[in-house]
């Protein structure tokens, strides 16, 4: 799967997004992300942009230190900039501060587009390669993407195979991952079955201890059904399960989140 091109076209339509949500002085809030307006999305995401492009083109062995703030290219004058100390940022967005994000996402798509997959880099994770943040980062600008456009009532959903790559994602990464951040529960032999209703995707997930195994399963005891970009939302903490077709034991479907607490 061609993760840059689909970085590109989600953090374009991410920025589109930002800029119809704050054109008429303010900005919004966004639903899916408490405490957060859409200016503290593009803050956001823009500084991970800003951070990943580091990591990568300086060789770091870990992300650069927040307080560090010449790596994000800030102008001389940002006092007037959305800060993350005050959020949720309601207020007037300057024009500045979404050119500073397009210039940033074009700098790290073009470091991605010069680097093979393969490529050594530092990741958070057991994959240390460009194409972990090539993927990582295609998937936090589509689900960021959505939670701008869903802050102005028009989210469209995420492509279904990429979201089906990313599901298949969360899986293998960011569930473990989020268990170790936040030292979750032990799981107790827990098994899910989600299928995608508009493509093959099927993920028998079980929780074992502190293992998180797609399994290879045709049952589990609660089985979720939704589009791929449903379920990676769901998945994200976005959509609720009721917008899913969900079957067996309901109460273990709401301790999924008990497992892989959102960050």
């Amino acid at each position: 799967m061609d993760h840059v091109a689909h970085f590109h076209r989600e953090v374009r339509a991410f920025e589109a997004a930002a800029r119809r949500a704050t054109a008429s002085g303010g900005a919004p809030l966004v639903p899916s992300c408490p405490g957060w307006s859409v200016a503290d999305l593009v803050i956001h995401l823009g500084a991970v942009h800003r951070h990943v492009h580091a990591v990568i083109d300086e060789r770091l062995p870990g992300l650069p230190d927040p307080a560090d703030v010449a790596v994000l290219g800030l102008p001389a004058d940002f006092g007037d900039w959305p800060h993350p100390d005050r959020a949720p940022n309601t207020g007037p967005v300057p024009p500045a501060v979404l050119d500073w994000f397009a210039e940033g996402a074009a700098r790290l798509e073009a470091r991605f587009s010069a680097a093979s997959p393969d490529d050594p880099a530092w990741t958070w994770s057991a994959e240390q390669t460009v194409g972990f943040w090539q993927r990582m980062q295609a998937i936090e600008a589509a689900v960021h993407r959505w939670d701008a456009e869903n802050a102005l009532g028009t989210a469209a959903p995420i492509d279904a195979a990429f979201a089906a790559d990313a599901v298949t994602q969360v899986f293998e990464v960011m569930a473990p991952a989020r268990r170790s951040w936040t030292q979750a529960p032990p799981g107790a032999g827990e098994r899910y079955l989600f299928r995608q209703s508009d493509g093959p995707g099927r993920w028998a997930v079980c929780f074992d201890g502190d293992d998180v195994r797609l399994t290879g399963d045709s049952k589990g005891a609660v089985e979720v059904a939704g589009t791929a970009s449903d379920l990676l939302l769901h998945l994200w903490h976005r959509l609720p399960a009721d917008r899913l077709d969900v079957r067996g034991d309901r109460a273990l479907l709401d301790r999924y989140f008990t497992l892989v607490p959102p960050v």
